[in-house]
């Protein structure tokens, strides 16, 4: 179910961003992108150790992701890279750049398809 809900929000990113460029849709993207990539932790992690990180601070969640499976490294560094814009992109305090955006996107890529082959 995990794994959907990433894929299906990893998509919306992807519609958004074929929007026109504006400080809105880069904030958009990343937000998406951000909730992709934890729910790709999430089920990458159950998947690979049978649990996830249940804890309110999402980067408690990647020292657990580094240990899903051979691809657990470089998806704790795009959930780490994807955490960094969190804030910025969900809560709008700090308006997230396009090169931000494409970041997030490609980091929350990595993840779901990490996950992807773990489950």
């Amino acid at each position: 179910m995990r794994l959907h809900q990433a894929r299906a929000f990893l998509d919306a990113a992807d519609l958004v961003g074929l929007e026109e460029d504006d400080l809105a849709t880069d904030n958009v993207v990343a937000a998406l992108s951000v909730l992709a990539g934890i729910a790709a932790a999430d089920a990458a992690c159950c998947a690979a150790l049978g649990q996830r990180s249940r804890g309110q601070d999402h980067r408690q969640a990647i020292k657990l992701v580094e240990q899903a499976g051979a691809d657990g490294k470089v998806m704790a560094t795009a959930l780490r890279r994807l955490l960094d814009v969190k804030d910025g992109a969900h809560y709008g305090m700090v308006y997230v750049t396009g090169e931000q955006a494409k970041a997030a996107f490609r980091n929350a890529t990595k993840l779901v398809d990490g996950a992807g082959k773990l489950c």
